[in-house]
């Protein structure tokens, strides 16, 4: 196995083009084309994670977030983002980073948090706009099951919990060749009508290549009639945040007991108590002040996230609960999802757990 199959197996899950437009996601460092040794999961990559990576003869790191964030004009080793490449540089490891591709993810970072606190009910709290394409093309009745076949295995038509969904126009006219020809090859000879059958399909973005891939090697037509367009309808399996129902509504202070249990955090910065119970909880693992909004709009008692600054809290306005459970704590379960995903689909390879602490903030 190379480490380029370990690439392909993340890609598929968490595919880069669903990452944030200013995240650095996909091989940051190494050859994809080396023959894999072991595997280091981790949260992030710094010098001691690579020393870790040598010990345990892995010559791949897959991070949560990525080491390099912006532009790299040197490598001298000057600060710890330089010294992790050089180190791995050095000692032929490759790093890879799934950030914000698996943030989106339904089955993420926040549905690990969820199922963490034992929500249900789980739905994306900001489910991502024009990632939907719809494919619409024109067929011979004869050959549009073939086509809607190959579309299907390509990932067109489904979304969400909806599977091979399309819908078809009848009696769409198309010129063909005269009768002696073949009219699958699509020439233009003497005219005459065939009935063709109009096939629309929508699917994920990330699929697009695929699903134009398979539209042409199905289609019986040398010159394939058709037409991708962006939808502004929401993509409710992919997005930020998520949103769940606690099994039994507990007080405020109750609901602070355990998300201190859970993240087992030094401390909990939170908003004003609202003296309400609760019951529906909105979660963001990291940075997620950018959605307070969104939490409240979704009625939700508390909204978990990290990295809320001081004027950020006065936006609970007493509709929510506000708390600040810690950026590393808040992601501190990633490294168990991915080795979750990966035991699944490698089993004869090392696959390690990092052991080097990277939370950089200490309590006292």
């Amino acid at each position: 196995m190379f480490i380029a199959d370990v690439i392909k197996e993340l890609e598929n899950f968490a595919p880069p083009s669903t990452a944030e437009d200013f995240d650095n996601v996909g091989l940051l460092v190494g050859d994809p084309s080396e023959k894999l040794t072991g595997i280091l999961i981790t949260l992030d990559t710094l010098e001691g994670v690579v020393e870790e990576a040598i010990e345990n003869k892995c010559n791949f790191i897959v991070s949560f977030h990525p080491i390099i964030f912006s532009g790299l004009k040197k490598i001298t080793g000057s600060n710890y983002v330089e010294r992790a490449v050089l180190k791995a540089i050095k000692n032929n490891i490759a790093i890879y980073a799934i950030h914000t591709a698996l943030d989106n993810h339904r089955l993420g970072v926040n549905k690990m948090i969820c199922d963490k606190l034992g929500l249900q009910n789980t739905s994306i709290l900001i489910p991502q706009k024009k990632t939907i394409k719809k494919l619409t093309t024109y067929v011979p009745v004869k050959d549009a099951e073939a086509v809607r076949t190959a579309l299907f295995t390509a990932g067109a038509g489904g979304i969400g919990n909806y599977d091979n969904c399309s819908f078809n126009l009848q009696g769409q006219g198309s010129f063909k060749a005269n009768q002696d020809a073949n009219p699958s090859i699509g020439k233009i000879g003497e005219v005459h009508f065939e009935e063709e059958i109009q096939i629309n399909v929508v699917f994920p973005a990330y699929f697009e290549h695929k699903v134009i891939k398979a539209l042409f090697s199905s289609h019986p037509y040398e010159e394939v009639a058709y037409e991708v367009i962006t939808l502004d309808n929401e993509y409710q399996d992919k997005g930020m945040g998520m949103l769940g129902e606690l099994p039994e509504e507990c007080s405020e202070k109750e609901f602070l007991s355990l998300l201190k249990e859970t993240f087992q955090t030094g401390c909990i910065r939170h908003s004003e108590l609202c003296g309400k119970m609760v019951k529906k909880v909105a979660v963001l693992g990291g940075s997620g002040s950018f959605a307070i909004e969104n939490a409240k709009r979704a009625g939700a008692n508390f909204f978990v996230t990290a990295d809320l600054k001081y004027h950020d809290f006065y936006k609970a306005e007493q509709k929510l609960v506000l708390a600040d459970v810690g950026h590393y704590e808040s992601e501190q379960f990633t490294k168990e999802l991915i080795h979750s995903f990966l035991s699944k689909k490698i089993s004869n390879f090392a696959l390690i757990l990092a052991n080097t602490k990277t939370n950089p903030i200490k309590y006292y």
